[in-house]
């Protein structure tokens, strides 16, 4: 994104404890400072977030139910946050109620690469399942989890624990941020970017971020929620 500021770069240090060869990304003096104005924008975010939008969640609550009333609403799933901290990440529901048992037989269809599994056609997605993920409101009920700390509304996409048990220790470097959202992979493509440049957008993000950077990106991602095309 050409009109990101520039900051200094980040000095990678070493840190065997953490369990992966990486460490916390040394930022200029303001660091604490910005840290806590972006949990402030997160906290104030997601809360007025959630209020706001409730009938929404109500109405994409009935839709779900009318169309797979067997499943639940909401879909809960493990991730890897900051550190390689586990924590639930949750969504609405765009997939039939076993799509995690039907995931062996269509991995081959893999159309993304690297450590990441996407598929456009994907016959596990149900019709109200493809409307919330084209406008990305299946990603809404993650207002939960920045409210409660686990995520932010800006920073790299939360991982999969299979994806991660494949990342290099380059790619690792990217659990130094908190996940987000949304974040420079969302707004520079998604889908149509590979897992190599995803990881790098990250890695840039990771470096440069600052409340105007997240601002920014928030702004931008509306874009996407009116109907992305790289969205699937």
């Amino acid at each position: 994104m050409s009109s990101t500021p520039q900051t200094k770069e980040a000095e990678i240090v070493m840190d065997p404890s953490l369990g992966y060869t990486s460490g916390k990304l040394i930022r200029q003096d303001t660091d604490k400072v910005y840290l806590f104005m972006k949990r402030m924008l997160d906290f104030l975010g997601s809360f007025i977030g959630l209020i706001l939008l409730l009938p929404l969640f109500i109405l994409l609550a009935v839709l779900i139910k009318m169309e797979s009333p067997k499943g639940s609403v909401f879909f809960r799933q493990v991730r890897v946050g900051q550190h390689g901290k586990e924590f639930y990440m949750y969504k609405f529901r765009s997939m039939v109620e076993n799509a995690e048992d039907l995931l062996d037989k269509l991995i081959d269809q893999n159309e993304v690469n690297g450590n990441m599994f996407k598929m456009k056609n994907d016959p596990r997605i149900t019709r109200i399942g493809k409307f919330i993920r084209k406008t990305s409101l299946d990603e809404l009920p993650q207002l939960w989890n920045v409210f409660k700390g686990e995520m932010s509304l800006v920073g790299p996409r939360p991982a999969l624990p299979r994806e991660v048990q494949n990342y290099t220790s380059y790619d690792r470097q990217r659990l130094q941020v908190m996940p987000g959202c949304t974040g420079l992979w969302q707004v520079s493509g998604r889908n149509s970017v590979g897992f190599e440049e995803m990881v790098e957008l990250d890695l840039t993000y990771a470096r440069e971020r600052n409340l105007l950077v997240d601002i920014k990106i928030i702004f931008k991602t509306f874009k996407v929620l009116l109907g992305s095309k790289d969205a699937f």
